[in-house]
């Protein structure tokens, strides 16, 4: 009895779910940088839904201080303008029949400058309603039921008005476009300044690894946000991760979409895959000697807050999740490095768009084995890519 008293006293000494003791240096995650690319600075999304158009920006920032040509700001809200109107036309022309919300993919931005340029953040702030940071749900709102008015259509046809009332909605909150502006004391086009940067649309490439499509094809990642029905290549997933890395080791960046409604994507900068089955993990003892039902289990394990057991992530395992809804298209950021914990686990450095109020200043540390389970997609510029892949995609 006094031996299962001690076993108890010390389960709860132990524990800082049950005790307050002093952290010792093994408590908390302790992270060496390994690789650290070049990225621009933390941008804030704040209440707007395009992630996708921050991280695809970033990535074409970071791609320009890779290739040496300095520093830039682009305008998030002159590609999301642009995106609108695309997005609407489409939404009206499938008859409703196609998603029309805030969010969208990297092909956005890609495309997005391939059609109409860049243009300086001086230039299109996008706070056109009295806000000093980006606050989309009335605006949301009104292009939804604008939209929606339309294929209504109780006249019977389309009036040729309509898509300049949808624009004149954007245009209110956002500002119009401008179509030249002065930089550095030349005069330019949002297409001849992407020109003059030579951005080309065609150096980057998304890859995805499904086992739903054969390998080495490509289709479009079937989630709602991809609305242009861009096509990504399909890798094994451990030739995928293999790319990330290659990428991060060569200089790039690597724009990331993935899903952030899991238990282990920390808001103060942590994204792990805790393994809620592995008998060392925290809670397991617990969950033993003091009774925890599973879900105050799962609780102590992803509110640890310090490095866990992770789960081992298979092809698989992955495929599970996207096919049963559990892996979904939630968020778009940067990956621009690697980083280990004291245990020696790899975790990539993140860029995120949430602004700078995290422990770590708008950074993320994303676990390798969230990044594998957890990915949606990746775009890549070419040149990170393998030579055999290159050879593949005529790249």
């Amino acid at each position: 009895m006094k031996q299962f008293i001690l076993l108890i006293t010390t389960l709860f000494l132990s524990s800082g779910l049950f005790a307050q003791s002093e952290q010792t240096p093994q408590d908390g995650f302790q992270f060496t940088t390994v690789k650290e690319n070049p990225v621009t600075s933390i941008k804030n999304q704040a209440s707007s839904g395009t992630c996708w158009c921050f991280s695809g920006i970033a990535l074409i920032e970071s791609e320009l201080l890779r290739a040496g040509k300095g520093t830039y700001d682009f305008s998030e809200m002159f590609i999301v303008h642009k995106n609108y109107q695309d997005k609407a036309i489409k939404y009206v022309r499938m008859h409703g029949e196609t998603n029309f919300a805030a969010g969208g993919s990297f092909a956005d931005v890609i495309d997005g400058i391939r059609d109409y340029g860049l243009v300086p953040e001086t230039e299109m702030a996008g706070l056109n309603y009295g806000e000093t940071s980006h606050r989309h749900g009335e605006m949301d709102l009104l292009l939804q039921s604008y939209v929606a008015a339309v294929i209504k259509n109780k006249n019977g046809k389309l009036s040729p008005a309509w898509f300049n009332g949808y624009k004149g909605i954007i245009n209110a909150y956002l500002g119009e476009c401008p179509e030249k502006f002065t930089y550095d004391g030349k005069e330019y086009t949002p297409q001849s300044f992407a020109r003059s940067l030579e951005i080309n649309p065609d150096d980057y490439v998304s890859l995805t690894s499904f086992t739903h499509h054969p390998f080495y094809s490509s289709f479009p990642v079937e989630v709602q946000d991809n609305w242009r029905w861009a096509l990504s290549y399909n890798l094994p997933l451990e030739e995928m991760m293999g790319i990330i890395h290659h990428a991060i080791d060569e200089g790039h960046c690597v724009a990331w979409a993935s899903d952030v409604s899991e238990k282990g994507f920390s808001r103060n900068g942590i994204a792990v895959v805790p393994d809620l089955e592995a008998p060392e993990g925290p809670g397991s003892d617990q969950a033993h000697w003091l009774g925890l039902t599973p879900t105050e289990r799962e609780k102590a394990i992803t509110d640890a807050g310090k490095p866990v057991k992770e789960l081992d992530v298979t092809q698989e395992k992955r495929q599970i999740a996207f096919d049963n809804y559990q892996t979904t298209d939630d968020h778009g950021m940067l990956i621009y490095g690697t980083a280990k914990d004291q245990n020696g686990t790899i975790y990539f450095l993140v860029k995120n768009s949430w602004g700078e109020k995290n422990k770590y200043k708008g950074t993320w540390y994303a676990s390798e084995a969230f990044v594998k389970y957890k990915t949606l997609n990746v775009v890549v510029h070419k040149d990170a890519l393998s030579k055999e892949l290159k050879k593949k995609l005529n790249k």
